[in-house]
Parts: C-alpha cells; structure tokens; sequence
C-alpha cells in the first residue's frame, strides 16, 4: 500500500483546480490534507481582525467539501518548520505536496523542501494561485517589468498554460490524525462581536466564489465599464475569494472566455486587465518581500510625514471626517469588510495626500479592516496611491475627494465641508499659511463634534451631510481598533527640503493645494524664474488656474518646478463644474 502524501493548504482552500490535492490523489494512497494557521515563521504576516473572521468560515466550508469526497481536513497551529516535519513523522508520509506561495515565506517552503529531499521525502510545489509565475515575465533585458501595461502585454502574447483541474472525484484520509478544534483558535471576534455586519454581506466558501463569480457574469459584466462609479452594482466581488483561494484566477480566466452576449464580452478584456493588475502586485512582490514596509521606489525614503494627529487618524479610521465620500467608505469598510475600489483610492489619497500620514499606517487600516487585504495586492495599491509604489507617478494618483465625489454621486459640498487641504491662494507665501489654516479649521470641526457628542448635542453640518450619504451605514461606536500595531517609522535618510506650493490665481479659478508633493526632489523640468513666468503667461493665454509646484532639490543645489497640470488636473476648477 502506497504509504500517506500530505497536501498542506495555505492561500488556496478549494478542492476544484488544486494542483498539489490533484497530484495527491494521482499519487494513490491516503491523502493527508492540513491547513497550518502559522503565525510564528519569519516572513509570515499575521492576518487582521476581519480575514481571520473569514478565514473561519473558509475552513469550515472547505472542511465539509472535503468530507463529501471522503476525506478529511487536519489543523493544526505553530510554525511550519516544527509543525508540518512533526506531521510526516506522525503520519509516516513520504510525500509533501503544496501550492506556491510568493511573498517572504517562500524562503521557509524553500527550506522545508531542501530537508524533506534529504531526507529521501517527495516534496514538490505546484502553480495554483497566479496565472503567471513572477519570474516567467520579464522584460527584454531579463528584469521584471516595473509598468503594468507592458507586463500585461507580454502575460496576453503568452497565453495561459492550461485548463482548470476537475476535482478528485474521491480519496480517503487517515482516520488517526488528530486535528485542532477551530473553535479554540479563536478568529472569530467575541468580546465585542464585531462582525455583524460581515455575517450580513460576506458568504465564505468555494461554492459560494462560484455562485459569486456566475452572478458576475450573468448581471454585471455587461455593466463593467461603470465599475468605476461606486453607486453602480458593477464590480465582480471576488477579491476575497481570490484572496483565499477560494477560487482560482484561472477558473474565472477560463468562465469569462467563454461565448457571452454582446453587452458583457465587450467588457472581458477590461476585467481580465484588473485580474492582470493582483498578478503584477505579485510580481512586484516576488522581488520586493518588505512590500508592505520598504518603499519601492527608494527616492522616497527621504519624504517627511507628519506626526498623525489622534484626532484626525481615528476620524479617518471612523468615517468621520466631514468629507461625505470618505466617510461613506470607511464606514462600509468597518460594517462589510469590504468597499469600492474607487472608493478605496478616494480614502487612500485623503490620509496620505492631504492628511500627509505615512501610507503604512493606512495599509495596516486596512489589512485591519479588509476581508480581502493580501501581501500583494494591499500594500501594491496603497504604494501606488502614495506614489511610492510601481507604475506610479507621484501626482497622477491624487483622487481628490471633493471631486470624485461629485463624479461619482453627484454631491458637491459646501466650503463647510470641503478638503482640508484644499483652499483658495492669492500668493504664493501664503499658501502655506492657507494650509495648515484649513487643516486647523477641519480639526477644530472634529473637536466641536466630539464635545457636542459628550454634551449629547446634534454633530455640526459636515457631519450631518456626511452621514446623509450613506445613511444605511452606522457610524461605529467606540474605538474601531479590531487589533493594535506598533507603528514601525519610516527608515529615513538625510531629510529633503521642503519646498513650497503656489498659486496662479487667474479669472477667479481655484487650484489645489499638493502639500505632499513639495516633499519630493523633482529631476529638474525647467529654471525656476522661466518655469513660474511661462505657467504664468500660459494661465492668463488660456484663462486657467495652473498650480506650480516648486520644490528645492538637494541633489542640484537650486530650485526647480513642475507644473502641476502634469497630474491629470486631480481638481476641475470651479468654472468648468
């Protein structure tokens, strides 16, 4: 009799498409299939509050998928180099099967297969969770791309490898192998229960990702080209699921290449391309471990953050910062685990934009808060947001909220409660001034309202129209904190100069301020004296409000200016609203 094979999951808890269970059950004999909730191993990242409340439904639906096969799901808890040779030992197996991983932890896979081969063990890795391996798309001179676009062009030229596995059709587990009770691990919150609200909108399980996924195709597809309106129901709403592996990136490659109608095929190159950006967050990963740590792009260690305000931070967090769009998404976030992708942008942009907090500090939000927050994909995004990140420029990814809310729902606000760090300049040495006035006001707001709350009086006007977007969403009570973090400072070098934001005020238009992006040394454009006189000729010619963005660059030893309409005019001056 063949002796045991152990299938050890991890980001993959689904028995269709499965290579490693494939191969297991091909094998013959037992198939031992573990789930190890590792913790402890250098390179593993902890999971937050809401993905281990995920996490336990998973198990349990994966578990019950498996037992209708007949087999049977082992957990087990601690480090993988002490836990899973423990278990070879324990079973007497002489096979170790898994499917790859690629973040900090695949040095530990690494580990473990060199000591299983020495020891006379098959161990082998398979592809499961990416469509393309990290180190199979490179550039002409064999480096991994740093743009999306060529990278995707090159993962469509090569095509997928193959088609999607059948699941095993049965095999059978050892039945004295014992297994933890996942209730003793505790991932589900009690002291307070949070996760109402994810019991009423997530559904976890492999089943429910194809449910999920068929939906899409049938309702939504046709209305993707909408995705990025957060009012319109067009999104596909797979991230988690793809995030456990509760379903495969080519299980849905393959579903939406099928014949559809005319209405949703027009949409399926648009969609795989979002599938195409989780791989290239990936592949960035793969050669970039510290992704949610270290800056990839290293010119910006330098940057200076501000010290967060308390005040300002948990208003964020709460979604109460009087700016209706952004409190509307960071209140979904607390209440579905979830929230529009645009949105995200818009919350992300506001804290490191215009609140100048280090993106770290938002990402571990985040990872927090999202029942889809993975390695890659949630630090990639907020580093691009930041500018920091690949396929990223500096300016371009400024979602201003005021403005991607009135293109998103419509809502203009008021100057009562518009950005914090948006306001009107008149010259260019009080811009500075002008900002950190706004700042002042927007947090003397949220003072107001917290007294006002103490002394049980009604919240100010920004609050009330903030809370009137979305008024389906309750405002959480108390502190929001599902787990704490130490802050880990920003590795620094030798601080850059901060230079200074003006504006050319022209026709009575308004510009906004980019506080965050006098932090940066700019390579030169122009001299400074012409680069202000032609942005200002070129307003009074075309009747337009150009901001300059004036920096002092250490490394030249002088000035130098960009034109901040190079960022794609993150806000529409009030004449063209």
């Amino acid at each position: 009799m063949t002796e045991p094979t152990i299938v050890w999951l991890r980001d993959d808890l689904r028995v269709g498409d499965n290579p490693a269970l494939v191969a297991a059950v091909e094998r013959g004999g037992p198939v031992v299939v573990v789930y190890l909730l590792d913790e402890e191993s250098e390179g593993v990242r902890p999971l937050g509050g809401a993905s281990k409340w995920w996490l336990h439904y998973s198990l349990t639906s994966l578990a019950e998928s498996i037992e209708t096969l007949g087999g049977s799901l082992t957990l087990r808890r601690g480090a993988a180099e002490s836990v899973i040779p423990s278990l070879v030992d324990e079973t007497g197996a002489t096979a170790v099967y898994w499917n790859r991983r690629y973040g900090a932890a695949r040095e530990v896979d690494a580990r473990l297969k060199s000591r299983f081969k020495e020891q006379g063990i098959d161990a082998q890795s398979y592809q499961a969770n990416l469509l393309f391996e990290p180190w199979t798309v490179q550039n002409q001179s064999g480096n991994p791309f740093q743009v999306f676009t060529p990278f995707w062009k090159t993962c469509l030229d090569r095509g997928v490898s193959r088609e999607p596995l059948a699941t095993p059709s049965s095999f059978e587990s050892p039945t004295d192998v014992p297994s933890d009770d996942l209730d003793d691990w505790s991932l589900l919150p009690a002291h307070p229960d949070w996760a109402g609200g994810l019991r009423e909108h997530c559904e976890p399980g492999e089943d429910a990702a194809h449910e999920r996924l068929e939906q899409f195709v049938e309702d939504a597809l046709e209305r993707y080209d909408e995705r990025d309106y957060p009012g319109v129901e067009a999104t596909s709403g797979l991230s988690p699921y793809l995030r456990f592996g509760e379903i495969s990136p080519l299980q849905i490659w393959h579903r939406v290449r099928q014949p559809l109608d005319g209405a949703a095929q027009k949409n399926v190159d648009k969609f795989l391309s979002e599938v195409g950006w989780r791989e290239f967050n990936y592949s960035i990963l793969f050669t970039n471990t510290a992704l949610a740590e270290k800056n990839y792009r290293e010119e910006f260690d330098t940057f200076e953050w501000d010290e967060p305000s308390t005040l300002a931070l948990e208003a964020w967090q709460q979604g109460r910062t009087g700016i209706p769009l952004v409190d509307a998404g960071m209140r979904e976030l607390w209440e579905s685990g979830t929230m529009h992708n645009r949105v995200r942008m818009v919350c992300a942009s506001f804290l490191i934009k215009n609140l100048l907090i280090d993106w770290r500090i938002g990402e571990k939000w985040f990872w927090d808060c999202l029942v889809d927050a993975d390695e890659a994909s949630n630090p990639g995004n907020w580093q691009w947001v930041a500018g920091s990140g690949a396929d990223a420029a500096p300016t371009s990814g400024c979602s201003t909220p005021c403005c991607r809310q009135r293109s998103s729902t419509g809502i203009l606000p008021t100057s009562s409660g518009g950005c914090p760090s948006t306001a009107p300049t008149n010259t260019p040495s009080r811009s500075s001034t002008l900002r950190r006035r706004a700042r002042r006001r927007w947090l003397g707001t949220l003072r107001r309202d917290r007294q006002r709350a103490e002394a049980g009086l009604p919240p100010t006007i920004a609050s009330e129209r903030a809370a009137s977007l979305a008024p389906a969403l309750a405002a959480p009570t108390g502190s929001p904190k599902r787990t704490q973090w130490a802050r880990k400072p920003a590795v620094k070098a030798s601080p850059a100069p901060v230079g200074s934001v003006t504006s050319v005020r022209v026709t009575g238009t308004r510009s906004t301020l980019l506080p965050w992006a006098t932090r940066i040394s700019w390579p030169p454009l122009v001299s400074t004296t012409t680069g202000v006189n032609s942005a200002r000729a070129a307003a009074a010619t075309s009747g337009a409000s150009i901001p300059v963005i004036t920096c002092a660059s250490s490394r030249l030893g002088s000035s130098t200016v960009a034109p901040a309409n190079a960022c794609r005019k993150v806000c529409t001056p009030a004449s063209a609203m």
